[in-house]
C-alpha cells in the first residue's frame, strides 16, 4: 500500500492530505488546512503579495517537514485560480520547491474541476449519477458533471471554471461590513453571468444530484446544523436544501464581522469572505433549479491523491 502526499494551494487556503491506499481505496493519514490568503489582492493587481507568499512559505515549509516525516512515496502539489491568474507565478513556484522539494502544477480550470469531481464522488454510495458536482472556492468556482464509468473510473460530460469565488468577490464588491443590497446585487450579477456560459459548456440539466465541495460549502453546512464547533462527520454526506442554503446565506449577508466571527463553526480565516461564498452557492442553486445538495468533505485533495494511486 502507497503513501502518497497532496498539496491544494488555493486562493484562501493551503491543504494537505497524507494518504496510504492504492487504485481500490484510500485511508486519510494526514488532513490539514490553513488560511494563508495566497490571493489576497490578485484580482485588482494580478499580482501574488509578498506578504501573502511568506504567509504561505510559512505553511508549506511545515507541511514538508511531515511529508519527510512520514515517509511519503510521491507528491503532487496543485495550484489553482489565484496562481493561474498572477504574473509572478514563477515567485509561488520557487517557494513551494524550496519548501516541498517538488515543482508545483499551476493547473486548469477544467483540471481542478475534474479533480474535484474524482474526489467528492469516491463513496458516495447511493445518490443517482449522473453527479453535479460544485468546488466553490476563494477566486474561482467550479462546475462538473460526469458519471461512474468503467473500471472504477468515472466519465465526465463537461467541466468549467469560473471566476466567480468568496475571496475575488468580496474584494471586488462586498467592501462594507455588513454589504449593502447595491453591494449584493452586484456580486450576484457576476455569479449569473459566469453561469450563463458555464450552462454552455456543462450540461446541468443531466445531472440527478448535486454534491458540494470545499471550505464554503462545507462551512455552510455547518452554519445550517447550527454546530458550535466543526465538526466533519456531521457535514460529510449532509443534506442541504435550497431553502436552508437561502436563510444562511441572508443570514451571513446583513451580519457584521463580529457577529459572523461569533459563530464559532466558522473558521477565523473565512469570517470576512463566507458570505460571498453562501451568495455564490444560492445563486447556483436559484438558476439551475437545484433543490437539494449532498454536502462532501472530499474534494480535489481527494483527486489529487487518487491520481498518484492509479499511478
Amino acid at each position: 500500500m502507497a503513501r502518497v502526499a497532496a498539496v491544494d494551494c488555493g486562493t484562501n487556503s493551503v491543504r494537505l492530505l497524507i494518504a496510504d491506499g492504492d487504485g481500490d481505496g484510500q485511508r486519510d493519514v494526514v488532513r490539514r488546512m490553513e488560511i494563508t490568503r495566497l490571493g489576497q489582492g490578485v484580482d485588482a493587481s494580478g499580482r501574488l503579495a509578498d506578504a501573502a507568499l511568506e504567509r504561505t512559505r510559512a505553511v508549506l515549509a511545515d507541511y514538508g517537514e511531515a511529508i519527510r516525516d512520514l515517509g511519503v512515496g510521491a507528491v503532487r502539489v496543485a495550484a489553482t485560480s489565484a496562481t493561474r491568474d498572477a504574473a509572478n507565478r514563477a515567485d509561488f513556484e520557487a517557494v513551494v520547491r524550496e519548501t516541498i522539494g517538488v515543482i508545483p502544477e499551476v493547473i486548469t480550470g477544467d483540471e481542478e474541476a475534474r479533480l474535484s469531481f474524482t474526489g467528492a464522488v469516491r463513496g458516495l454510495a447511493g445518490a443517482e449519477p449522473p453527479f453535479l458536482v460544485c468546488d466553490i472556492g476563494g477566486g474561482s468556482t467550479e462546475l462538473v458533471v460526469g458519471s461512474p464509468g468503467p473500471a472504477g473510473g468515472y466519465v465526465v460530460a463537461g467541466a468549467h471554471s469560473m471566476d466567480v469565488g468568496s475571496v475575488r468577490l468580496t474584494e471586488r464588491h462586498l467592501r462594507d461590513d455588513p454589504p449593502t443590497p447595491d453591494q449584493v446585487a452586484g456580486a450576484e450579477a457576476d455569479v449569473r453571468f459566469a453561469l450563463a456560459v458555464a450552462r454552455e459548456r456543462v450540461p446541468v440539466g443531466q445531472a440527478r444530484t448535486f454534491v458540494g465541495v470545499a471550505g464554503s460549502i462545507t462551512t455552510i453546512a455547518g452554519v445550517a446544523l447550527g454546530l458550535d464547533r466543526y465538526d466533519s462527520g456531521r457535514i460529510h454526506h449532509s443534506i442541504l436544501t435550497a431553502a436552508t442554503v437561502a436563510e444562511v446565506a441572508e443570514l451571513l449577508l446583513t451580519s457584521g464581522h463580529e457577529q459572523r466571527a461569533a459563530r464559532t463553526v466558522i473558521h477565523p480565516g473565512r469570517v470576512d469572505v463566507i458570505a460571498a461564498g453562501a451568495l455564490v452557492l444560492r445563486v447556483i442553486m436559484i438558476e439551475l433549479g437545484l433543490a437539494s445538495m449532498v454536502v462532501s468533505e472530499h474534494d480535489i485533495l481527494d483527486g489529487l491523491a487518487a491520481s498518484l494511486h492509479a499511478g
